[in-house]
């Protein structure tokens, strides 16, 4: 019993220090304010400083403008010069700088004698402070820089991996970023090293997809590897990006399909071809719709109003306004006469059909069942 109301007598008299102190440091100071991630900003004399929950000052109250905690560092100034502190009061770096940002990816931008550059969280500053101008903080590694009109890369130890020669650059994406030089455009890797020649007019802005890229030459498109090198000649007139081993590709007004050794998969003859799915491919010609598989090799014939993929190794097509469904082979596994057929198409060896207002259902052989049974 008496443990207990000794317990609670001193944590009573912890509780009314707290307050005690608090409310010294209100006294005490011309302006005390919010508490952020456990410090709060405190002005006396015109003055600024920091105080922990306690109501301990961290640092001395000197410096002329502060802001809050950011993952762990305050910026901090004295007359026009800037630098930062730690939450132990400590100036992780000498407060000279003529401008400095937020630390972003554990480096922070700072300005000095007109001149970019960085600095990390101990306070080090990354490289030299020599650039004109940097676009972008470190993101995967990299920071894009400035220097004398023209534009580079630096990673985390400062050190330039290319020349700062290039009058634009994207950002990293995938290892590769775009460059462009004398009016035309490339990649360089992450070492720096120019991925085949700087000489395209448009390059995808999507990057590399499935290994390749896009590019554009005097007004016709086609690709490159990773290495550079042109899979197939630039000759075609719109490409799409690679998927499942393949790229839609337009030529003279028709569509068809290349592969990843830039080889054309049958004909370039399509009004218009859909992506494979499931190793077959809706296609258009003449205004009829039908199929083809990963050799090019038309399925069944180029007949159809109308089709949609396959599901379950079947799919449904439409014809002079009925619908039915083929089979793998292009195959009709039942007459194409029904009104109507269900969205979902085959589902555990059963689709829905439509006779007029009835609904019935079909094997994969088309045989007929009532669906009630």
């Amino acid at each position: 019993m008496k443990t207990s109301k000794i317990k609670k007598t001193f944590l009573f008299i912890g509780f009314v220090a707290v307050v005690l102190s608090l409310l010294e440091c209100s006294r005490n100071y011309d302006f005390v304010g919010d508490f952020n991630d456990g410090f709060a900003i405190v002005m006396i004399g015109g003055k600024c400083g920091f105080i922990d929950e306690s109501g301990k000052e961290i640092c001395d109250i000197k410096y002329d403008l502060v802001f809050p905690f950011e993952n762990g560092l305050a910026r901090v100034m004295i007359g026009d010069k800037w630098g930062f502190i730690d939450t132990s009061g400590k100036e992780i770096c000498k407060i000279k700088y003529d401008l400095i940002f937020p630390f972003e990816n554990g480096f922070a931008i700072v300005k000095l004698n007109d001149k970019f550059g960085f600095i990390d969280t101990s306070g080090k500053e990354i490289g030299n402070i020599k650039y004109d101008d940097v676009l972008l903080n470190f993101t995967d590694g990299f920071a894009v820089v400035k220097l004398n009109d023209k534009f580079g890369f630096i990673d985390t130890s400062g050190k330039e991996i290319c020349k700062i020669k290039y009058d634009r650059v994207d950002r990293f994406n995938d290892g590769f970023a775009v460059v462009n030089l004398n009016g035309k455009c490339g990649f360089i890797d992450k070492s720096g090293k120019e991925i085949g020649k700087i000489k395209y007019d448009g390059v995808s802005e999507y990057g590399f997809n499935d290994g390749f890229t896009a590019v554009k030459l005097n007004d016709k498109c086609g690709f490159i590897d990773k290495s550079g090198k042109e899979i197939c000649k630039i000759k075609y007139d719109g490409v799409d990006v690679f998927n499942d081993g393949f790229a839609v590709v337009k030529l003279n007004d028709k569509c068809g399909f290349i592969d990843k050794s830039g080889k054309e998969i049958g004909n370039i003859k399509y009004d218009f071809v859909d992506d494979f799915k499931d190793s077959f491919a809706v296609v258009k010609l003449n205004g009829k719709w039908g199929f083809i598989d990963k050799s090019g090799k038309e399925i069944g014939k180029i007949k159809y109003d109308g089709v949609d993929v396959f599901n379950d190794g079947f799919a449904w097509v439409k014809l002079n306004g009925k619908w039915g469904f083929i089979d793998k082979s292009g195959k009709e596994i039942c007459k194409i006469k029904y009104d109507g057929v269900s969205e979902d198409g085959f589902k555990d060896g059963f689709a829905k059909v439509r006779i007029g207002d009835k609904w019935i259902r079909i094997n994969t052989k088309g045989e007929e069942f009532d669906i009630s049974k």
